[in-house]
């Protein structure tokens, strides 16, 4: 099979080889073109020393001559040059104390994690394939390259990496690899928060987030996720529920977009009816107030795995208000919603949406028509408070601070809460959103007091 190799990378290693020097791409951009899928990059691998590559290329920058890869801009286009190396002893299951350059192809490729991954090509030699990666890539197997217990004793990453990799293709993980995964698993510990929340990141925003019920079976989410733990443990005995709080949050996971905002939002929005559940002399559980602590779970978890703000607040927000929604179809108004819009966003309250969506799909059929029904009618009703350009806040006033100094009204605490009174009557009635009506209400309140 001929791999469409792109010009700039074929460039490369024809310059590499023309100087007496082995290369090849290698890695993920061999396997995803034998899964007929375009590589988002296309990495190469040498013979050649960095030193060596440096010379035969304008315009390189030293990404890490330690380890031996080099960058080399074509077109304003990177592509990474590694040479062949094999690695040292491993003291922390994360990185290797030494490099060691070598001249064997062979050598390098078994220093890689997964046969589907240890695969190089170039136009002269065909597929160069020394582990059966082809073969299990065919198969869907995702398998270590030689003894599974050593790779994961070089790097613990490499499990949450099968399991990702088990994810995205929908591929099983061969049984001594999932044995290997298993008994290592506490060696992932020894790695960095943010290398996790990469990892369990791309996980959950796959094709298939119920890989986390692997994880979970192999005693991983006890080390990453202790919470989804306690979650698979917490049943609900309840009309409005069919599943255990993890099994519900899962499903729910598979009815949102694949961003990491909404699955993480459906992984915890549940996550603190654990500490919340009673059980009523019916044998009914309820957990009353738990959207505010799941909320301080999901704040827990994001601070752990050491996310951006804005990621980690729109999480939380949309956890802490999972569960606002009417509960008939007389219920609804523009006012809650354009009130509840006002304290979350639109954005938000857009996403949240999704979220309630998703959590009634994840739940029991009992009244799901009507509680779907009544959410689309609550969403018609949003969407026509944005067409209208309705007032949502202070800045959407149509009066300003300015305005109010013009009044004679002194910049401060006052004249906050003077805009914040304002808000709250035209979010009642967005005709009051006149600027002279506005100034009108201002010069009489202040002209009573």
């Amino acid at each position: 099979m001929k791999i469409n190799i792109p010009k700039h990378a074929n460039y490369i290693i024809h310059t590499l080889q023309d100087h007496g020097y082995e290369a090849y791409v290698v890695g993920g951009c061999v396997r995803d073109s034998l899964l007929g899928q375009i590589p988002k990059d296309w990495d190469i691998t040498t013979s050649a020393s960095p030193y060596e590559v440096k010379e035969l290329f304008a315009h390189t920058i030293d990404t890490g001559l330690q380890h031996g890869t080099v960058t080399i801009m074509m077109d304003k286009e990177p592509y990474e040059v590694t040479t062949y190396r094999m690695d040292g002893d491993y003291v922390d299951h994360r990185r290797p104390t030494e490099v060691i350059f070598t001249k064997s192809l062979a050598e390098d490729v078994l220093r890689r994690d997964f046969t589907i991954n240890a695969m190089a090509y170039n136009d002269e030699a065909g597929l160069v394939d020394l582990h059966h990666g082809k073969e299990d890539l065919e198969q869907g197997i995702i398998r270590c390259v030689g003894v599974a217990r050593d790779r994961f004793d070089e790097d613990a990453l490499r499990i949450l990496r099968a399991l990702r990799f088990a994810a995205r293709f929908d591929f099983t993980i061969e049984e001594e690899t999932q044995k290997a995964m298993a008994e290592k698993k506490e060696f992932l510990k020894d790695i960095s928060a943010e290398r996790i929340r990469e990892e369990f990141t791309k996980m959950i925003t796959s094709d298939h987030p119920e890989i986390i019920l692997t994880a979970y079976e192999m005693g991983i989410t006890k080390i990453i996720l202790p919470e989804w733990d306690v979650m698979m443990a917490t049943p609900q005995n309840h009309p409005h529920h069919m599943y255990n709080v993890g099994i519900h949050s899962l499903t729910a996971m598979q009815h949102v977009k694949a961003t990491p905002v909404l699955r993480y939002a459906m992984l915890l929005h549940d996550s603190g009816k654990p500490a919340t559940r009673t059980t009523d002399e019916n044998g009914i559980d309820h957990f009353y107030q738990h959207p505010l602590i799941s909320g301080d779970i999901a704040r827990t978890v994001m601070n752990r795995l050491k996310f951006d703000n804005a990621t980690k607040n729109q999480v939380i927000t949309l956890v802490k208000w999972h569960d606002w929604r009417f509960m008939t179809k007389e219920e609804i108004n523009k006012r809650s919603i354009r009130r509840l819009a006002n304290k979350i966003g639109v954005e938000n309250t857009r996403l949240l949406f999704e979220v309630q969506k998703a959590d009634i799909l994840a739940q029991s059929m009992h009244q799901r028509m009507d509680k779907l029904e009544i959410l689309a009618l609550t969403m018609d009703l949003f969407e026509e408070i944005v067409a209208d350009m309705d007032c949502l806040t202070i800045k959407d006033l149509a009066i300003n601070g300015g305005d109010l100094i013009r009044l004679g009204i002194k910049p401060g605490k006052h004249m906050g809460e003077i805009l914040d009174m304002l808000l709250f009557m035209v979010l009642d009635d967005p005709k009051l959103n006149n600027k002279d009506l506005l100034l009108c209400m201002v010069t009489e309140m202040e002209h009573l007091k």
